[in-house]
């Protein structure tokens, strides 16, 4: 074997080597991890009035505490080209589904069942894309953290981003984007814009519509106990104590307690209501809102600390009975006093449900302005 032959093979050998060597690219949040065509029903049997391409999504992610983690959801594409360019991407943050995987808003629209379509058609006929996340945990392995506002942020915005990396959906990381979200999801929402800067700052965020907001946990919390809603207060508790195992949530609980939450830890919303007329009490010998861990935990969950960047719709109804109206305006005065560019609107809606139905369209009108790149008025 001739020399030249020799150093030939050497150089062969040692880029196989380099190749076999070199370490894989680690995960990057909002990586697309399996994007599956899916059918996503309006109604059962019932198409949406406007054609999509539809994926269901698995994409990489960042818990409460900085753990990467892997969240589903689902992308949808209006199948009409957008006549203006790139496509604007709205990241739509769902509302309370419950704990369970067969509660996760995937399934729901999968079977015709998902009542925050009738929102999320009105940006499809916009010819917007629409990034709906599960949440952690709703639809993948592990306890849904529900209420755990910085993994709901995170998973909101990684649900964008993963948009922008599904092969054959034909979205633009340069694309103007958008966030809409009530109830669980406003909190998703306002944490979304609070965390946007150091998190995801390459994403083009034009705006971010938030409703019936529960900013305050603690506050919502104390508003629940011993009423109708209590289930969603306990729910809340199961979520945080999946997000944050120091909290050793069973520990302090009674028998009653022990059971009740593990009987409740896979239910869907409206089995919640079997808790109704319950309080803290009932289910723990100790204050639990009291004690250190809690309220450290309940603390780096209050929005309102981190004042977004972009322009805020904030909108919550008088009635409000599961998050009182003065949470919401309470979060309006402290993102004011920070100079956030807010529109605030208090609506007539008598209950919580009905905020939603009155702030909706409302909400997605202000935020085709924003995408459009019109100015937005405040008035705090």
């Amino acid at each position: 074997m001739t020399l030249r032959v020799r150093v030939s093979m050497s150089l062969i050998v040692l880029s196989i080597l380099s190749f076999i060597a070199a370490p894989a690219r680690a995960a990057a949040p909002g990586d697309v991890v399996s994007a599956q065509p899916t059918t996503v029903y309006l109604l059962p049997g019932k198409l949406l009035e406007v054609p999509v391409n539809a994926w269901h999504l698995r994409y990489t992610s960042t818990s409460a505490t900085g753990t990467p983690n892997v969240v589903s959801g689902t992308l949808l594409v209006p199948k009409a080209g957008y006549p203006l360019g790139r496509r604007p991407i709205i990241g739509y943050a769902v509302g309370t589904h419950g704990l369970g995987d067969q509660c996760a808003p995937s399934v729901s629209m999968s079977q015709g069942r998902e009542a925050e379509l009738a929102l999320v058609s009105l940006f499809l006929l916009k010819g917007y894309a629409v990034a709906i996340t599960d949440y952690e945990g709703l639809g993948t392995p592990g306890q849904h953290t529900y209420m755990a506002g910085i993994s709901q942020g995170h998973a909101v915005l990684d649900s964008i981003r993963a948009a922008t990396r599904v092969p054959g959906a034909g979205l633009s990381d340069e694309a103007p984007v958008g966030i809409m979200g009530y109830s669980q999801g406003g909190a998703s929402a306002g944490w979304a814009a609070q965390l946007q800067p150091s998190y995801a700052p390459e994403l083009r965020l034009r705006g971010v519509a938030a409703g019936g907001v529960p900013a305050d946990l603690g506050e919502v919390a104390r508003n629940l106990d011993g009423g109708p809603n209590f289930g969603l207060a306990a729910a809340a508790g199961i979520g945080l104590d999946a997000a944050y195992p120091e909290l050793d949530l069973e520990a302090d609980l009674n028998d009653r307690g022990r059971e009740l939450l593990a009987d409740a830890a896979d239910d869907c919303v409206n089995d919640l209501g079997k808790l109704a007329g319950l309080g803290f009490s009932d289910i723990s010998p100790i204050d639990l809102m009291n004690q250190p861990k809690w309220q450290a935990r309940l603390a780096e969950n209050r929005l309102g600390g981190m004042p977004p960047r972009v322009p805020m719709f904030l909108y919550h109804g008088r009635g409000d009975e599961i998050i009182p109206l003065s949470v919401g305006s309470t979060l309006r005065s402290e993102y004011c006093r920070a100079g956030v560019n807010v529109r605030w609107a208090s609506l007539p809606a008598p209950d919580h449900v009905t905020g939603a139905i009155e702030g909706g369209p409302l909400a997605i009108e202000w935020l085709a302005l924003r995408i459009l790149g019109l100015p937005a008025h405040g008035n705090c």
